[in-house]
């Protein structure tokens, strides 16, 4: 189940354009940019 969650403007239009720099559709960014930042925390919290 996706949580209804209220995004940023601005996220979704760096999200947005990243999508279209590189060929993917916004489902597709979203997942990218979900999954970097969550390595990011897990990195930080390994610190």
């Amino acid at each position: 189940m996706r949580p209804n969650i209220d995004i940023d403007w601005a996220i979704h239009g760096r999200i947005k354009d990243y999508a279209e720099a590189n060929g993917m559709n916004l489902s597709e960014a979203y997942a990218e940019g979900l999954e970097a930042g969550l390595k990011a925390l897990e990195t930080q919290d390994q610190q």
